[in-house]
This record gives C-alpha cells, structure tokens and sequence, in this order.
C-alpha cells in the first residue's frame, strides 16, 4: 500500500480547492484568495508604480507557503502518467499545480495539449485560472472547449430549501419512508425532505455537537443513516443515526493524523466504507469491531471523494483527481477505469451505479457538469459516455446526489465556494438552495 499521507488536492473537487477538483475545497479557496488579493493589490497600486518592473518595487514574487507540498503533487503525477489511461486528467492537474505556483506559460501550454483531446475539462470555471481570464490565449481555448461541449439543460427543480445558510454537501434517498435526507457544512446537522417537499430537522444543529456534515448513505438492510463529517484542520467522525435521528455512535480512526471522511457506501453485510479526502486513502469500517482498515490500492489517490457500489455489491469504484479506481473487494485487487477517447473521469464528487452506469457530479474539471458513463461487463471501460447536463443553472456547484427509481436527484448549487475555514465568508451571497432532478438513461 502507498503512503498517501503528503498528497493533497490539486483540483477543485467536492470539498476543497480542492477540487474541487473535489469539495477539493481547500485548493479552491486558496486559488480563490490568491486571486482576490491579487486583484486589490494591482487595484492599490497608484498608476505610475504599476509601469514600473515588479521587481524593481519589491523583487520577485514570494512562492505560495505550499510550493513544495504542490511541487511533490506535480512530482508524483508525472510519475505516473505513463500509466493513467487518462492522460488530459494528469494534464489538468499539473497545469492547475502549475498556475498555482505561478508558472503561467507552463500552465498553459499543458491546458492546450489537455483541451486539444477533446475530453470536456472546462477551465473557465476554475479558481486556480481566474487570473487568465483578461488573456486573450485563455478565451481561445474556452471558446474552443464551449464549441466542443455546448449547453445541456435537461433538469428541473425538485425542490428547495427555506434556510439559505444550509450549504448542503450530502444528499441521500430512503426508499421506504419516501423521503431524502440533506446534510449541512454550516448548520452541522442533517434535515429531512418528506415526499410533498416540506422540510424539517432530522439530526437538529447542536443536538450533538457535530462536525460540518457530509456523506450521507442509508444501510440498505435497517433504514438507518451512517454520515461522514470533517473539519478543515483534520477532525473527522463517522455518524450512525436510527430511523428517527437518535445517534447510536461515532467513530473515528486512532492517531492524531489528520483525516477528512467525505463520502460513504454501504454494503450488504453492514459494512461501511468511506473516502478519506485529506489521507488520501479508502478505509473499511466493520461496526461490530468499530474498527477502521486501509483499502490497497495500486496507485497513490489525489483526494478520493465519490464512491460507488456495483449492484452485486462486489466491485468498489473511487473517483479522485485523476480518475475513477475499480476495487475488488474479495481479491483486493484494483485498476484505473479507463474512460476511452474524448472522455474523462477526473474530478467527480458524487457517484452513483445505476444499471451498469456510473453516475458522476463532475465539479473537479473546472465548469461542473453531470454525466452517465456505461460500462464495460468487466466493469473496467467505459464505453458510451453521456453528458446529463452542461454548463447550465442547475450546474452552479453541484455536489452529491441520490437516484429515485430513473430519476437522480441532486444539489444544484451547494455554495460550497463560500465557506473558508468551515464559517460562511460572504452572508449576502447566500442563496435559496435548489434540488434539480435528471431522467437518467
């Protein structure tokens, strides 16, 4: 098994800047920041200074306080992308990593050679590349990509919620009640969305005292919830609630390494198994032991996030930065999906498997988008690729989902991009939150 433990998101994905990909939060916040300050700086500046060499004012410009955290991630990936059946998604990364330490003509010239494979990476909503956006080489490359990958707006609203300040990270389905379950970042708690859309409190806020609240899945054999939750310094639980919110545990692994659960599955036999988004590893939790095990995997993983369940309950599949990993979970054997030409996995934050498809939130690709992606019987190639849903209201910021029968539920605009150290940083962007739904193939 590799030690995971130095990499981090490189791309906005869920949870972080990230990363989005992830959400890929913290990479996406610090991408945010550095733009903002960047802006007030040239905003400061009186005209006569700005003509004026930088380096003659104040000398060449200090290095992000993480470049040698970025520069092991670009190491590492490079390392790598002989083997990654997808090579726009290691492109993608290393040009984010790359703009990111302020290597502009590197950044885009991998973020050409990316776009050129048609794949769908979108960089125009990309935090790490909101400082190109005046360029005239970026807009090329956007125009071309939106050419290429135009509109799709096939959802509708569901629903919605009355507390704008919820930022929903997880969402969940119980088919036997009829309701869905929403968990919270800033409310730290879980509300309920019965079946004519009213909207009460499952797990109230401070009920007991939880972190920021992510994942959600119902155990498919008693109806009741397991959650993941995480703070941005590294404390996290795992979350075990009956049918009417009561808590019957919390579980976190031993050590004082800084762990971030993110998002969980389920099995048949009442196991749990859940990402962990800041080790950067997959952990298999047995409720009888209360004991947390590391998954193998043959690769190291940029910021695992979505997860996923094949309908036999045998086949496991974690999506990260840089893909989509199939795991065996009898042989404990594991491969990179391949996603086959003009296709990616990178950056998908929730999963789903729905009748030999993987459902995919994609938010780690720069402009979100929705996606199906039929499989191979081996489980190990995609081969039709279907976009849901592109560059429309209902992909503001996505995140998680839940499928009803042949429709899939979804976060449409999480506003996870306004919260920075698990407080909200601007009260008057805050908006009412929207459930799309999707008829999916």
């Amino acid at each position: 098994m590799q030690d995971n433990s130095y990499l981090s998101p490189v791309t906005r994905g869920s949870k972080s800047y990230v990363s989005d990909t992830a959400i890929n939060l913290r990479w996406y916040r610090i991408a945010l920041l550095t733009a903002i300050l960047s802006l007030l700086a040239v905003m400061l500046v009186p005209p006569m200074a700005r003509c004026q060499d930088q380096e003659e004012i104040k000398g060449a410009p200090a290095e992000p306080t993480d470049a040698q955290e970025i520069r092991e991630q670009i190491a590492a990936v490079q390392k790598l992308q002989p083997t990654l059946p997808d090579r726009g998604a290691a492109l993608y990364f290393l040009a984010a990593a790359k703009q990111h330490l302020r290597e502009t003509r590197e950044a885009l010239s991998l973020l050409k050679e990316c776009i050129a494979l048609q794949e769908g990476f979108d960089p125009s909503g990309e935090p790490a590349f909101l400082e190109l956006k005046s360029t005239k080489e970026f807009t090329t490359l956007i125009e071309s990509v939106h050419r290429d990958f135009p509109v799709i707006a096939q959802a509708r609203e569901a629903f919605r919620t009355t507390e704008k300040d919820l930022i929903p990270e997880g969402l969940a389905y119980d088919a036997q009640r009829n309701v869905f379950y929403l968990s919270s970042l800033n409310r730290r708690k879980i509300v309920e969305i019965g079946r004519d859309g009213k909207i009460s409190d499952f797990v109230p806020t401070d009920r007991y005292g939880l972190l920021p609240v992510l994942g959600i899945r119902l155990d498919p054999n008693d109806g009741t919830v397991w959650a993941d939750s995480f703070t941005e310094n590294g404390r996290t639980e795992l979350l075990h609630f009956d049918a009417t919110g009561k808590l019957l545990g919390r579980f976190k692994p031993d050590g004082s390494a800084k762990h971030g659960f993110n998002d969980l599955v389920i099995r048949k036999n009442g196991e749990v198994i859940t990402t962990d988004s800041l080790a950067n590893f997959v952990y298999r939790f047995d409720p009888a032991a209360r004991a947390f095990k590391a998954l193998p995997v043959h690769r190291p993983l940029f910021y695992p996030n979505g997860i996923a369940l094949s309908e036999g309950d045998e086949r496991l599949y974690v999506a990260d930065s840089l893909g989509i990993v199939s795991m065996d979970l009898a042989s404990g054997a594991s491969h990179d999906v391949n996603p086959g030409p003009r296709s990616t996995l990178a950056g998908i934050d929730g999963l789903y498997w729905h009748n030999g498809s993987l459902i995919g939130i994609q938010n780690g690709i720069g402009s979100p988008r929705i996606m199906a992606f039929q499989l191979s019987v081996d489980g190990l190639h995609v081969t039709r690729t279907t976009i849901l849903e592109n560059r429309s209201n209902f992909c503001v910021l996505p995140t998680t989902g839940a499928i009803r029968g042949s429709d899939f539920f979804f976060i449409a605009n999480s506003q996870i991009d306004n919260v920075n150290n698990d407080k909200v940083m601007d009260v008057t962007r805050l908006e009412v939150i929207r459930i799309g739904v999707l008829r999916l193939p």
